[in-house]
């Protein structure tokens, strides 16, 4: 056993110097653009009662999840998700707060399955929930801070692709497909598995022109005239209303002045048990997997004991960054302006002219080595220094310019440019 020691276990990783660096600042990056908008942010905790996951129809698949259990034989797990927890949150701390609640958070999420593509069985997301109000704004204002906060980490090549679950409901109840053959269709249809759509169909007495429309759900992806060319089939109003619906969210969003990175998908089909109406995926060059994923949930607090409409949407950090790494956009990497060295009688004015020179907004180091003015040099140049301050008293500092080989004489006052 004890060979593993040293090891992480599969599908996660330690993050390294550089690597967190970019991470917090990413968080940082998205945390303001939520923080702008008005949402506020809250944290659950990493361990929730299984229970809690079982709420939603099986959604979270139980062969997914991190399970244990406490000292009562209660069955634990680590959270695989975050918009749950919050429902759960809103249902119960929040029940008696006026709506429309407005949440976000960054936190850590754990899957056994997402191992393989760039993702990691613990990976980090970032995102929102407005809870409380189903309207158009609502969708529409939630896809567009998901499009802010992609912008805000240095992607600008994305697309949000927008559909409408009620769309394709509609359709398979004038289908007469069973629910587990709409199950199946739907599964067929969000893999864009054409050859297999067009198997099951065939397999029932569908009258020609809906069995056409089915058919061709794959391919209906484009702008707003992907909703005029299915208008003129014969639709029940379920899926009118959803394609006016959907029709209402992209205008709003063209009026944010946000339409060039939106796309209509009437063939995007994710879980009909969680979504009740708009729902949409970020994707980007260099990543595997959507970036981001969201829609309307409008049955899921009620499973916690409070009837309240919900959207929201999640973004995932490890995924951005890979995108990035992959797209070849730089990241700032972390870096000391300036190493401070001292002899004990220039101690005291050591530490005061760090403190200025931070409270400048400067990143300064302390030499702990004590070692001579040549070794500290060098320990400079390996870490990318560019000036070495060596404090003599508490009068002279010698600036020492790594890179131009120069060395020059100053006072405190000189040097903190007073």
């Amino acid at each position: 056993m004890t060979k593993w020691k040293i090891y992480t276990p599969e599908g996660v990783q330690d993050v390294l110097v550089n690597e967190c660096f970019v991470k917090r600042n990413l968080e940082e990056k998205i945390r303001k653009v939520f923080r702008s908008s008005g949402f506020y942010e809250v944290e659950t905790p990493i361990v929730e009662f299984y229970d809690a996951f079982l709420a939603e129809d099986g959604i979270t698949a139980q062969e997914t999840m991190f399970k244990f259990f406490d000292q009562q034989g209660r069955i634990l797990v680590l959270r695989p998700e975050i918009t749950i927890p919050i429902a759960r949150l809103a249902a119960t701390k929040y029940k008696d707060v006026s709506h429309p609640l407005r949440f976000c958070y960054i936190g850590n999420t754990f899957n056994y399955k997402e191992l393989g593509g760039g993702k990691q069985k613990e990976f980090t997301q970032a995102g929102v929930e407005l809870m409380g109000i189903n309207s158009p704004e609502a969708d529409a204002e939630v896809i567009a801070t998901a499009i802010n906060a992609v912008r805000a980490s240095g992607l600008e090549s994305f697309q949000i692709d927008i559909g409408q679950v009620d769309f394709f409901k509609g359709l398979m109840e004038e289908t007469g497909l069973s629910a587990e053959e709409t199950e199946q269709m739907r599964v067929l249809i969000d893999r864009k598995d054409y050859l297999a759509v067009e198997e099951l169909v065939k397999t029932h007495n569908i009258r020609e022109d809906l069995k056409e429309l089915v058919l061709s759900l794959p391919r209906l992806f484009g702008s707003l005239d992907v909703i005029d060319s299915v208008e003129k089939y014969s639709l029940n109003k379920k899926s009118i209303n959803a394609l006016e619906n959907l029709r209402r969210v992209i205008k709003i969003l063209d009026d944010y002045g946000l339409s060039k990175y939106v796309s209509i998908d009437l063939g995007m089909v994710q879980s009909l048990n969680y979504y009740t109406g708009i729902i949409f995926r970020g994707f980007t060059y260099g990543a595997g997997f959507p970036i981001l994923s969201g829609g309307r949930y409008d049955k899921l607090v009620e499973k916690f004991g409070k009837v309240s409409p919900a959207t929201g949407f999640s973004l995932g950090i490890n995924m951005i960054m890979m995108a990035l790494d992959r797209q070849k956009i730089e990241s700032e990497k972390p870096s000391i302006d300036s190493l401070i060295c001292y002899r004990e009688e220039g101690r005291k004015t050591a530490f005061r002219v760090c403190q200025a020179l931070r409270d400048q907004g400067l990143v300064v180091e302390i030499d702990v080595t004590g070692n001579g003015m040549e070794d500290v040099k060098e320990y400079a140049r390996t870490k990318g220094i560019g000036g070495v301050i060596s404090i003599l008293d508490d009068q002279r500092i010698e600036v020492h310019n790594i890179e131009k080989h120069e060395t020059s004489t100053v006072t405190i006052d000189e040097l903190l440019g007073r």
